[in-house]
C-alpha cells in the first residue's frame, strides 16, 4: 500500500497506479532527493523535532540507499509511485519508525519543487560548461583560419565578402548570449522552498535559514501558496534550452550546405559523418541533421509545460506531476547537441580556396563600387542605380565587374577614376570595414581577444 493509504479502503487498481507514476521519469533526481532529505533531518535534529539518534540513522540509511542506487542493486517497487515515496519506503523498510519521521514538517509538494529546483541549477552548470566547449571550438576554428575570404550571404544569395572568422564569431556571440541565458535560468531556480509544506507552511520550527545553506540556495522562498507551485525555473531552463538549440539549427544548416558539392567550402571528419547503404560514394552529414531535427522536441518540450501550466489553480496540482520530463529531455538533449556540434566544428577542414572562388562570384564588389561614387559626392541612391546598370552589363557579357574596362565604368559616369581597381579587390574590401563590428582583420582580431577574455570569465562563473 502506498504511504498516504490511511484514509482508503481499496489500493489504487494497476493501471491507474501506473498511470499516475512518475518514477520512470523523476528517478532521476534520486541524488537531489537524498540531499534534500539529509538536510531537512539534520535541521529537525537541530530544532529538537527529531532526536539526534534519528538523524544519524537516516543520514546513514540515505548514503546507504543512494550507493545502492549507483551501484545498480536497489531494487525499484513497482508500487513506488515516484523517486521520493521510493526513497522513503526503502528508508523505512531499513531503519525502521525513524524513516517514518523524516516527513516530519514537510510535504511531497515542498519536496518534490526542493529536488526540482537542485537538478535545474544542476544542470544548467553542466549545460554552461558545455556551451563553452562549443564557444571554444568555434572560436578556434575562426582563430586557426584568420584572413580567409568568404561569400557573405542574405536570402541565400551572395551579397559580401566577409571574413570566414567573422562568420565563425557570429556564432560565438550567439552562444554567449545563451550562456547568460543559462546562467539566469540557474539564478532563477536558485531559492530554497523546502518547509513550505503542502502550500500554509508548517506548525513544526523548522529552520529554513539552515537547509538552504545546507542545500547551496541563495534564500528561501518567501511564500508557501507561490513556493509550490511555482514551475517559472523550469519554463527559464527550457527556454534557454530551446533558444541556444534554434542557434545550433542555424549553424547545422550552414555546415549542411558548406559540405555538399555544390559549396565544398568544409570536408567533416569521418567521425561526424556516415554512409549510405545503397550509393557507396556518400558521405552524409547526418550528425549537423540531427541536431538540426532534435531542436524541435526541445521546443515543444517548452509548449507542452507552457501549456500544462496554463490556468492551474493555487496551489499544487497533479497536473504538474508533468513538469520534469521536458525539463530532463530539453537538459540532454541540448547538452548532446553542444558536445556533438563541438566535435563536428573542431574536426571539420575548411577550404579557403573553395571559398575565395566562390566570393569572386555575384558581384560581390557592387556595394563598394557604390560607396566610392558616394564618397565623391553623388547621391547613393543614384549611385546605386549605376552600379546597377553596370551589374546588369556584366551580366549581359558574362563577366564579373573586375573585367570591365575603365571605359565601361566611365560610360556610367565621369566620377570613376583608375583607382576604381582597388574597389574590386576583395581583401581590400573586407578590411575597409574597419568599424566596430566589421569583418576587417582588425576588428575580427579585436572580437576574438573580446571572445577569448569572456569565455575566462565565464569560466570562472561556474
Amino acid at each position: 500500500m502506498a504511504l498516504w493509504s490511511g484514509r482508503f479502503e481499496e489500493g489504487v487498481d494497476e493501471f491507474t497506479q501506473r498511470f499516475g507514476a512518475s518514477l520512470p521519469v523523476d528517478r532521476k533526481l534520486y541524488l537531489q532527493d537524498v540531499a534534500g532529505s539529509m538536510a531537512h533531518a539534520e535541521m529537525l535534529a537541530a530544532q529538537g523535532v527529531i532526536s539526534d539518534e534519528d538523524a544519524a540513522a537516516i543520514r546513514q540509511g540515505l548514503a546507504g540507499i543512494k550507493d545502492d542506487i549507483e551501484s545498480g542493486a536497489f531494487v525499484f517497487d513497482v508500487n513506488d509511485e515516484d523517486i521520493h515515496m521510493a526513497i522513503e519506503a526503502e528508508l523505512t523498510r531499513r531503519i525502521g519508525d525513524a524513516g517514518r519521521r523524516l516527513h516530519t514538517g514537510r510535504s511531497r509538494n515542498d519536496q518534490v519543487a526542493t529536488d526540482s529546483r537542485l537538478y535545474a541549477k544542476r544542470r544548467a552548470t553542466d549545460l554552461m560548461a558545455a556551451n563553452i566547449a562549443l564557444r571554444e571550438a568555434l572560436l578556434g576554428q575562426a582563430q586557426r583560419n584568420m584572413g580567409v575570404i568568404m561569400p557573405g550571404y542574405t536570402h541565400m544569395q551572395h551579397a559580401q565578402p566577409v571574413l570566414f572568422s567573422h562568420h565563425m564569431l557570429a556564432y560565438v556571440w550567439m552562444l554567449t548570449r545563451d550562456f547568460q541565458r543559462l546562467a539566469a535560468a540557474r539564478i532563477s531556480a536558485d531559492a530554497n522552498p523546502l518547509g513550505s509544506a503542502a502550500l500554509a507552511g508548517t506548525t513544526y520550527p523548522l529552520d529554513r535559514e539552515a537547509t538552504t545553506a545546507m542545500l547551496g540556495f541563495d534564500f528561501p522562498t518567501q511564500n508557501s501558496l507561490d513556493a509550490v507551485s511555482d514551475r517559472d525555473f523550469l519554463l527559464d531552463l527550457i527556454y534557454a534550452c530551446s533558444v541556444s538549440c534554434l542557434h545550433l539549427t542555424r549553424l547545422c544548416e550552414e555546415i549542411v550546405l558548406w559540405s555538399t558539392s555544390e559549396f565544398g567550402f568544409v570536408t567533416l571528419s569521418d567521425s561526424y559523418s556516415t554512409g549510405s547503404s545503397i550509393m557507396p560514394q556518400k558521405k552524409n552529414p547526418d550528425f549537423a541533421e540531427l541536431i538540426r531535427g532534435k531542436s524541435g522536441r526541445v521546443v515543444g518540450d517548452l509548449v507542452a509545460l507552457m501549456v500544462t501550466l496554463k490556468s492551474l489553480p493555487l496551489a499544487y496540482n497533479k497536473d504538474m506531476q508533468e513538469d520534469k520530463e521536458g525539463a530532463i529531455d530539453a537538459a540532454d538533449t541540448l547538452e548532446d547537441c553542444y558536445v556533438c556540434a563541438a566535435g563536428m566544428v573542431d574536426t571539420m577542414a575548411i577550404h579557403p580556396d573553395a571559398m575565395m572562388d566562390a566570393a569572386k562570384e555575384g558581384y560581390l564588389a557592387a556595394t563598394d563600387i557604390a560607396d566610392y561614387l558616394a564618397k565623391k559626392g553623388m547621391p547613393f541612391r543614384r549611385a546605386h542605380e549605376v552600379v546597377g546598370h553596370l551589374v546588369l552589363l556584366c551580366d549581359k557579357r558574362g563577366c564579373g565587374l573586375e573585367d570591365l574596362s575603365l571605359d565601361d565604368f566611365r560610360a556610367e559616369s565621369e566620377l570613376f577614376e583608375e583607382d576604381i581597381v582597388g574597389c574590386l579587390d576583395l581583401k581590400s574590401i573586407v578590411d575597409a570595414r574597419d568599424v566596430i563590428g566589421g569583418t576587417s582583420s582588425h576588428q575580427v582580431s579585436h572580437q576574438m581577444a573580446m571572445l577569448s577574455s569572456q569565455i575566462q570569465q565565464d569560466k570562472a562563473s561556474i
